[in-house]
């Protein structure tokens, strides 16, 4: 598996335009919070089964869709873990609460929709392709690399 350092310095190559990494800051995180509906969606009548917690914040296909990438985040960096553990904690109860006002799979799906309008306008300016398109990790990367660029800046 590649460093941190050479997942971000790759991924840094096809983000270079200003206006593009802005767009990346609103999208990356709107497309993560989008998927992570998109899965609270699924009927969770298999983990509550199993776990009759009552907690449907917990009790869904999100919770282990994200726990599962936080093996991926913690691989990187414990940095990058805890940063990835507390949006997706954000995600997590962000989306219960949509859930209680509208549809939420129709709300993601949209949002998604969107969000990914914006990351091709982004790449347009860029003159790059994604990254994704030759490596499908570099999705996974994206969400860390937009946090760390946020939260490192001087």
């Amino acid at each position: 598996m590649k460093t941190q350092k050479q997942w971000f310095d790759e991924y840094a190559v096809s983000h270079q335009h200003t206006i593009n990494q802005k767009i990346h800051y609103v999208c990356v995180p709107a497309i993560f919070f989008s998927i992570v509906g998109m899965f609270m969606s699924i009927n969770p009548a298999l983990i509550t089964s199993k776990s009759n917690l009552h907690l449907p914040i917990v009790e869904n296909w999100a919770t282990v869709l994200l726990l599962v990438l936080l093996i991926f985040y913690i691989r990187l960096s414990i940095g990058t873990f805890i940063k990835m553990a507390l949006f997706s904690t954000i995600c997590l109860i962000g989306n219960y609460y949509i859930s209680t006002v509208t549809h939420l799979y129709y709300f993601s799906l949209v949002l998604f929709v969107i969000a990914w309008i914006g990351q091709f306008y982004g790449h347009k300016l860029e003159g790059k392709k994604p990254s994704f398109l030759k490596d499908l990790q570099f999705l996974l990367i994206g969400p860390a690399w937009v946090f760390e660029k946020l939260t490192n800046k001087q």
